[in-house]
């Protein structure tokens, strides 16, 4: 049994934005169950639900050191699913998510001590401390640079999880040296320097014992020019300890055949049936023409640039020739919500754009949708696209990514395969791969096929878990 503790600024379900706070939702769970002793440090936000609040147990409070400052940190504790919680409390740092962009820098410099400066007072001493993007990216770079003279911390490893490189938390020199009393020696090119800057994410690169990321090719590819953001010599220098491990999906919450989203409850045996109902139904809420036989594709996403949204803007005439129905849900950039809203306005039979984020609405999606479309020009792992398998919604992607390590090509040959990809970064050759989608998807026989074995795909967390349960003991030795 492993000691872990995670250091993450989100975690579903008390906080989430996006995929950092569905994987420490379930990769904890998963680990506890291999017979792990794990522990989760968050802020505790002003927007965690109350259900969660009202059980937190008050431990103790500490003043941290944030340079000249010393600043008030209560410490909650919550025990949920095998998994022990706990909550750094400061409401002029956690009021919210990320609702003060200008002081990021600040509240996470008091989170990342924080967390380590709780730690005695908890009478907990991890084998390993694993922290998640650059928000918690200087844990490791605090605990080399001083808390190890203290015998308590000394023997702890630690491991870093990049889930989005080019998010990278990069300030000032001056003042990210004053927040984490730093001294100069700590900002060297070899170090936190980065073009002038200081680069939090660098730190957990440069200090963890093991680096890892969320899906075998991203991890290959971070260590190119082309996916490094500037940081592919370090990453490539450190291949050694840089493990590329696919996230899971969690069942318990995707899961047509339990899922209280949608219409009509399924599984692989009565796909064939009731997913048409559910497309029905969809196409009566959003004022679709009702035709069950009709290819619906779905888009539930983040309407930016990295997603594809601009090859699929460029393509969007082709889609508009082809006899299908696109239905999106998501918000973004403002150019890419209004496309979507013009598209729709000019074809009310063949879109229906939904600006707006809804869990509710993104679960129906996936399950009355026939195809799932994910042109990302970059995917550190994607989550969708493992959405859409479990609910026998076939996906289009970009071979980037996870989604090339997720996403296999349907073979006409030999019948094997779960989706549908392709790989120059451009809209001619997704509208190509649209279309020839959309002929297997005539051929009914083809068709149930695909959908069988996309169902039949197993991305639990377990698997993942036992990856992340094989570094740590190596770790530890």
């Amino acid at each position: 049994m492993s000691k872990i503790l995670m250091c993450s600024s989100e975690a579903a379900p008390f906080a989430k934005t996006g995929g950092l706070g569905d994987v420490l939702g379930a990769l904890p769970q998963a680990l506890a169950k291999l017979g792990n002793d794990v522990r989760v440090v968050l802020p505790k936000y002003g927007c965690i639900p109350e259900e969660y609040k009202s059980k937190m147990e008050f431990l103790f409070f500490i003043y941290v050191p944030l340079g000249w400052r010393r600043k008030y940190c209560g410490v909650f504790k919550l025990e949920k699913d095998g998994v022990t919680y706990y909550f750094l409390d400061n409401e002029y740092y956690f009021g919210d998510v990320y609702l003060y962009k200008w002081n990021d820098l600040e509240r996470f410099a008091f989170y990342d001590k924080a967390c380590l400066e709780i730690l005695p007072k908890l009478d907990f001493k991890p084998d390993v401390i694993h922290a998640h993007d650059w928000q918690a990216g200087m844990v490791p770079v605090l605990l080399n640079a001083y808390y190890v003279r203290d015998v308590f911390y000394q023997g702890i490893k630690t491991m870093f999880t990049i889930h989005n490189l080019r998010y990278q938390g990069i300030y000032s020199i001056d003042i990210v040296s004053d927040f984490f009393s730093l001294e100069p020696q700590f900002f060297t090119e070899d170090k936190l320097e980065f073009h002038g800057c200081a680069n939090l994410l660098k730190g957990g690169i440069v200090y963890s014992d093991y680096v890892t990321t969320v899906s075998p090719t991203y991890a290959e590819e971070i260590k190119t020019p082309l996916g490094g953001e500037k940081l592919e010599g370090l990453l490539s220098a450190r291949s050694n300890s840089l493990f590329g491990i696919i996230n899971g999906l969690d069942y318990s919450v995707y899961n047509p055949k339990t899922d209280k989203s949608i219409y009509e409850n399924y599984d692989v045996k009565t796909v064939k049936t009731k997913k048409k109902i559910n497309k029905i139904k969809l196409q009566e809420q959003l004022g679709l023409p009702i035709d069950g036989e009709k290819a619906m594709i779905g888009i539930v996403s983040r309407l930016v640039d990295q997603k594809g949204f601009d090859i699929i803007t460029a393509a969007m005439g082709e889609l508009m020739s082809m006899d299908i129905q696109i239905v999106v849900v998501g918000t973004g950039d403002a150019k890419y919500e209004e496309m979507f809203r013009q598209t729709a306005w000019y074809n009310p039979t063949k879109m229906s754009a939904n600006i707006m984020f809804s869990n509710d609405l993104a679960h129906k999606v996936y399950a009355a949708s026939d195809l799932f479309l994910m042109p990302s020009m970059f995917e550190p792992c994607g989550l969708s696209q493992l959405i859409s398998f479990a609910y026998g919604t076939i996906p289009i992607v970009r071979e980037t990514g996870g989604l090339k390590d997720t996403v296999q090509p349907y073979n006409k040959f030999t019948g094997e395969g779960n989706g549908f990809s392709f790989y120059p970064y451009n809209a001619s050759d997704m509208a190509y791969t649209i279309r020839m989608a959309l002929g297997y998807f005539a051929d009914k026989k083809v068709w149930n096929k695909l959908v069988t074995n996309a169902m039949k795909l197993d991305f639990s967390w377990k698997n993942s878990a036992e990856e992340y349960n094989n570094l740590y003991k190596n770790l530890i030795g």
